[in-house]
Order: structure tokens, then sequence, then C-alpha cells
């Protein structure tokens, strides 16, 4: 029976090549793309599930607001993580550690050699103890998380890295051998761990004892401060069962309140948060060990994408599969005859639909890499595409079963409802409900030209903000500069002063600066800082930028009133901009010249000027106040204005092929590595370029298969209507009108479509641009531009078919009868 039942399924296909054809690989685009959405939303989603009761870890963060702005921060104040061990009830382990960020130099002392083995760009390291192991599950090779981290001077390596650092040596023979760290930190490797398969964000893999960075010149001097944050400090917790998230949670705000010293005039409210694992990878408010994030709204905004395209594809099979209804009906009323059960029938075409989907899908996985393209910006590196696994292979027959239940189902019970008798009188189509089933196609289709109108429309806007954001006036020069920043272990100021000195002699160099950060970095240094000998005295948090008195001139940072930062040792003058100035209650930029700021803790110092407000953020945050100093011991990054670029003399590329060359003279045994001002910016908007890639993607799809569905209909309406189409011609009509009328009620629909899709896609965008604190304009022509692109592209596959229909020869058609 089942031989019998896809025996004829096959036959039909091959009668309507056609239509099987458009049906397929509609199916199959939707399909393959669903597919590699599955395996993007599986793999983000699969982070730090292996973790052994991690619906009980969580993260300090800390939140604080000033002044209506909310500031928040993945660390913890470093006394923090002692404290909350020792104080706190309701915890099975709390983990205090300390990333060490940046690139580090790794030497590995080997014996017979002069020179140890070198490895300049070690990025994954930590200071961390014993309790680290009690929240991340790592299984050790040799030695014991009791031990191997406990002195200082201590570091465990992950296998991965004991291989690479020393190579077939056997694992048990490594521990005793020595690490140095940035030529001066000397280390002895105490214990090695395996590597973490499973996906996670906790990927750091050379573990240096805590204790090391508690007696080595590296700790801070705010050591024991509680009114310093850095997301460099970390500090995970392990419930007992029984405890409450709000519980602990207040108990650490008490913690806080109880040992922090507490300023009269500071009106920042801090609050600590506890950040659950499962969102670790996910929360963009927060710092994540500078891994790869993944955006929630993104992933359902990609599960929405996948089911619009399988929709669209299904919605063509059910317009296509009813539209052909009547001329199966003689097949039919003959089966019924002949003692066919309306669930035999129902059976029939629903093997058909299940054959079809199962070509579809297997044309999927062939075209499925090519759909890859489409979204390789979405595509993480730790993510392989292997249609053999067994969870794709699931994937896909679960989604060939309702594909082909879904798709299949209606027209099964339209085709199984045929009455005999009423078929074979040819009252076919009047029996079938033709009626209702023409409004149900036209109700489909007006669904794909909405979705399909609605990408169209969002595409084009995500475009127009990210133009927008990069075009935008900043406040500063983003445009020929360039930055570096000296990371080596032979760095000393005065071989910076060596540095730039070399580099204001290369005359395709216009300036040079020294600074923290550039005007604008994903970095910051956030303080408190208030208005000393005033009535609106208040504090409360402000962003900090380091710069030289060059630091505004090449920047051309513009200066509203007083006088630019002045050489110095020490800080002996600030600048503030014009939301600071504002918020310390003046409306002239003059009147705050002069004034005293009490900052950084108890620094008093004069405000020396006020610059114009300019972006250190990107277009989705407000400016923030802020200051300026210079503080010469703090301004490692080198800014560097180039001269105006010409292509004939190569300016650019002559200038940092010199600049490469005084670095080396400098520091002979490190890399540079020099960033474009404006592509770093352009790297703040890289999810936003991604999304637009991606809707546009989307919308060439939607469109793609839409057009499909609208040819399958043309043809079959005008291949019934070919005898008419003849008789109007006899009788004198034009070329132009009849494709006028077989084209009327198709861009009827494509107008209602475009009606129904204005509301969505005006909401969807204004949802999408709340995101930006500067925002473009949802402009009428963004809809006009959408709306035209479809309907341009309908009328020309109606023209395109209609034309050869309507100049055909008459006589053809109706000697035919």
């Amino acid at each position: 029976m089942f031989r019998n039942f896809f025996k004829t399924a096959f036959r039909s296909f091959l009668r309507n090549k056609s239509f099987s054809l458009i049906n397929i690989i509609g199916l199959a685009i939707g399909i393959s793309a669903s597919l590699v959405i599955f395996l993007i939303v599986k793999y983000d989603f699969s982070f730090d599930k292996f973790q052994k009761d991690g619906d009980r870890i969580y993260r300090i963060n800390g939140e604080f607001i000033f002044d209506g702005e909310v500031g928040r921060n993945s660390g913890a104040p470093i006394p923090m993580g002692n404290t909350v061990s020792k104080e706190v009830t309701g915890l099975d382990a709390v983990a205090f550690f300390q990333t060490w960020m940046g690139d580090k130099r790794v030497s590995i002392p080997m014996s017979g050699k002069d020179k140890p083995v070198l490895y300049k760009k070690e990025k994954k390291v930590v200071y961390a103890d014993k309790n680290y192991f009690k929240i991340i599950p790592y299984q050790w090779a040799v030695g014991s998380p009791e031990i191997a981290l406990e002195q200082p001077y201590q570091v465990v390596l992950t296998e991965s890295k004991a291989k690479l650092f020393f190579g077939d040596t056997p694992l048990s023979e490594i521990p005793g051998r020595e690490i140095i760290f940035n030529d001066t930190i000397r280390t002895t490797v105490t214990g090695i761990v395996k590597d973490i398969t499973e996906n996670t964000d906790f990927t750091f893999n050379i573990f240096v004892s805590r204790k090391t960075y508690e007696i080595t010149s590296l700790t801070p001097d705010d050591w024991n401060a509680w009114d310093n944050v850095s997301s460099e400090t970390q500090v995970f917790l392990k419930f007992n069962q029984n405890a409450s998230v709000n519980d602990i949670a207040a108990q650490i705000n008490s913690v806080y309140k109880k040992h922090r010293t507490p300023d009269p005039h500071d009106q920042t409210k801090t609050t600590w948060l506890l950040q659950p694992l499962s969102d670790l990878h996910f929360n963009s408010d927060y710092d994540n060990f500078d891994q790869r994030l993944a955006h929630k709204p993104t992933l359902y905004g990609l599960l929405a994408i996948a089911a619009f395209l399988l929709m669209l594809g299904g919605i063509n099979f059910i317009n296509l599969t009813t539209a052909q209804a009547s001329q199966r009906a003689k097949e039919i009323g003959i089966r019924k005859t002949i003692g066919s059960s309306r669930k035999q029938l129902v059976f029939q075409f629903l093997s058909e639909t299940f054959l079809l989907t199962l070509i579809a899908t297997i044309l999927s996985v062939i075209i499925a890499p090519l759909i890859l393209k489409a979204f390789a910006d979405f595509i993480p590196e730790g993510l392989h595409y292997n249609f053999l696994q067994p969870e794709i292979l699931l994937f896909l027959f679960l989604l060939t079963i309702v594909i082909s239940a879904l798709s299949g189902f209606y027209p099964a019970l339209v085709l199984s409802s045929y009455r005999p008798v009423a078929v074979l009188k040819n009252q076919s189509a009047k029996d079938a409900g033709a009626g209702r089933n023409v409004r149900i196609r036209k109700i489909l289709s007006v669904s794909q030209f909405v979705i399909a109108q609605v990408f169209i429309i969002v595409t084009v806007l995500v475009s127009k903000q990210i133009r927008y954001s990069l075009n935008k006036d900043l406040g500063f020069k983003k445009d020929a500069v360039v930055y570096f920043e000296p990371n080596s272990s032979r760095f000393s100021h005065d071989n910076n002063d060596v540095l730039v000195q070399k580099l204001n002699a290369i005359p395709e160099i216009q300036m040079v600066s020294r600074s923290y950060g550039p005007p604008s970095y994903r970095g910051g240094w956030n303080t408190t800082a208030s208005l000393q000998g005033s009535k609106n005295e208040n504090t409360g948090m402000v962003s900090v930028k380091l710069g030289d008195p060059d630091y505004i001139n090449l920047y051309k940072i513009k200066l509203l009133a007083g006088n630019n930062l002045t050489e110095s040792d020490s800080v002996n003058s600030l600048l503030i901009n014009e939301t600071y100035l504002h918020t310390l209650g003046f409306k002239n930029p003059s009147d705050a010249v002069g004034k005293i700021l009490k900052w950084n803790g108890e620094k008093l110092t004069p405000i020396a000027g006020v610059v114009v407000d300019f972006h250190e953020k990107s277009m989705h945050q407000t400016i923030k106040p802020l200051i300026i100093a210079h503080w010469k011991n703090q301004e490692r990054l080198i800014n560097i204005a180039l001269r105006p670029h010409s292509p004939e003399d190569r300016t650019w590329q002559k200038a940092i092929q010199k600049i490469g060359t005084a670095w080396k003279e400098i520091y002979p045994d490190d890399d540079i590595e020099i960033n474009f001002l404006d592509e770093q910016i352009a790297k703040y908007y890289e999810t936003e370029q991604h999304i637009s890639k991606l809707l546009a993607w989307a919308s060439g799809l939607s469109i793609f298969i839409s057009c499909l569905g609208l040819l399958g209909l043309i043809i079959y309406i005008t291949n019934q209507r070919t005898k008419e189409i003849g008789i109007r011609k006899v009788i004198g009509a034009s070329v132009s009108q009849i494709i006028s009328l077989l084209s009327k009620d198709f861009l009827q629909l494509i107008i209602i479509a475009f009606l129904i899709a204005v509301p969505i896609a005006w909401y969807s965008g204004n949802k999408w641009l709340e995101n930006f604190a500067y925002r473009t304009q949802l402009s009428w022509w963004i809809f006009a531009a959408g709306g035209s692109l479809m309907f341009f592209m309908a009328l020309l596959i109606l023209v395109m078919r209609t034309l050869k229909v309507a100049t055909a020869n008459p006589v053809t058609s109706l000697r035919t009868e």
C-alpha cells in the first residue's frame, strides 16, 4: 500500500513539474535556513550547561545610579570577595579571582638553550586559588586544587597549554618546570587540568596563584578600597540548596554598607546585583572576560526568520496544491467510486506532501553551506557544520514531519472532500467550495507579501541607522588617526619619550599625543567627584579620560571656555564637558573655570576649561559627565594624527611603515599593533551591521519565495484562462488590456499587504530604535521604498508571464476545445 502511495505521488510530481519544482525550492530554502539557524541557536544556548549545579552559581555585579544615569560593572571591590566568604551565610563556595587582561609575554626556560622559548601574546591568564575550581569543574590530570595554587608564584596550566609550552614532555614531569611572565614574574608549574570540551565562557588556560598578585607590584594602591570597581575583579558564588537569591543579595549589600566609609556628599546609589550563570553569555550590560556575547533578541529574531521562511514555503505549497484541486477532481471521484475512503485519500495526499518535503530536505542539506555564507557574521568560531551529527539528523526528521503535516493537512482535506457524483457531472469547482478556497489563497498570498515587505522596510531602517551612527559628528576627529599601546616588559615612560621624539620627526605624521585611551573606546575609568566651596556641592560618578596637552588639539575637541591642560608631572588642572557643567549647576562655561573639584578619592584640582560634549561611547548611550586630566604616569597609549592621505605618494602606508621602524628601535623584541580609530568606532555597531546583512538575506529569500509562489499562481491562472484570453483577443482586446485584466487582482493583493505591513514595520522599527540614545528618523520614504520594491518585483513577474499568454496566437488556444 505504501509503495502504491509513493508511486502515485511521484507520478503526480512528474505531471506537474513546474509546480513541484516551485514547492521544492521554496521549502528547501526555508528548511536550509532553519537548519543553519538551529545550529546557531543551539550553540549559544548550550553555553555552560555542563556545569554541575549551574542554577546555583551567580556573579556579583554592580549598578551605580547618579543624576538619573545608570552605570553597570561586572566587577566588585577587591576586598568584597574575602569579606563575603566570611560574613555571608547560605553559600557553598565563593570564588574571587583577578583576570589579567591584555597580551602577556611568557618565557619557558629550556635546558640546553641559551634563551628561553618566547610566547608573546598569551591572553587567557587569571589569578585564582582553589575556590575557582569549586565553581568551575575542571578535571585534574596532575596535581590537586587544594595545594596547586596555595603559595605565591605557583601556576596551573590546561593540558593543551602544557603541551604547547613543553611539547612531548609527559604531563607527570611538567610540575616543577619554570614559567616567566613579562620577563619579571617567575613561577613554577604545580598542576595541570584537562581542557573543558563543552561550550563555556570560562576559557582561561593559565592560572597563576592569587597570592602572586597580592605580593607583587601588580597590587593596586586601592587594594582595600570599597569605592573603586574594576571588571578585572570577579566574585562568583555557589549557593547552597536552600539559599534565596534575594536573601544573599541583601546580605551582600549589607556587607558593603558596613565596610564602606560613607561620603555624606555622595549622591550615587550603589546596588550589588546577582547575575545567574545562565545569563553570563547573553547580557551585554556586563563584561564577559572579553568573550563573544550572544544576544537573545537576535537569536529569537533568527528563530522568527526561520519560521517566516518556512511559512512562506508552506504557503506556496498550500496555494498551488489547492489551486490545482480541480485538475485532480476526476481522479478523486474515480478513487471514491471504486471504494477509496476519505481517510485513505487524506493519507495519499499527506504521503505526496511528505515525499515532496523529503526531497526539499535533501536539497536543503546540499544548499546549507550557501546559507551558512549568508549567516557568516552570526557563525561563532566554535560552530561546525556536519549534517551527519545525530542532533541535526533528528532536527531534519522532525522538521520534515512537522512541515508535511502543517502544509499538507488542509490541501488533503480539500481534495478528499470532493463528492464523486458532483465531480463526474463536471460540478467539481462548485462542489469543492471554489470561492472559499480562492479566499484562503488570497489570504495566504497577502500573508506572504506582508512578511516580505516587513523584512524590506526593516532592512532599510537598520541600514539607515548604521549610516547615521557612522557618519554623525562625534565631537572629535576620528579620520586619519591611529593609536597603539606599548605592551612590553621593557616599557618605561623614558622609552616612550624617545619613541615620541622619533615619531614627531616622521614627515607623514601631523601630531603625536599620549593618553590613557582615545576619546571613544570600549573601556573606561569611572570615579566619584564633587564641587568644593559651592552650595550645589554634590558627589557623583564621572568618566575620566587622561591625556597630555596635545590630546584635545590632536582630536580637535573644541574648548568652550578657559585654557587647555598644561605639562606637569602631576595633575594640576582638569577639563570638564558640557554635560558635567550642567550637572554641577552652571549655565555658562566660563562660570566653572577656576572652581575646585574633589575627585579620585581626595584629589583637589581646579577646573582649567570646558570642552564640548563628545561621544565617548556608541550611539546606544547618552553622553555622561566627563573630566579630562593630564596624568603622565598613566598615559601609555600613543595617538597619532596622520597627514592628509595621497594615494600617489602612499602617505599613510609610508607613515605606518616608519612608525613600525621607530617602534622596533625602542622595543625590538615586541610586535606593534596599530589601530585606526574610525575602524574601532565602527566595531561598536558590528551587531547592527550583522543584523543588517541578515535582514538583507532574509528579505531576498522572502522575496524570492514569495515571487515563486506568485509565479506558480500566475501560471495556473493563465493556463485556466487560456481560452478566455483567446476569445477576448478575437473580439478585439489589446495586449495591454489582457495584461491589466490578469494582473489587477494580484496587484491589489500586494497593495493590501503593504497597508498591513506598514504598521507592523513601524512598530518593529520603533522598538528597535529604542536601543539607541541617538537615532535616525523613521522617514516616510523607508516605507515607500519597501512597498515599491515588492510592487515592481511582482509587476515584473506578472508582465513577463501574462505578456507571453497575451501575445499568443488565439487560434492555438481555441482549437484545443
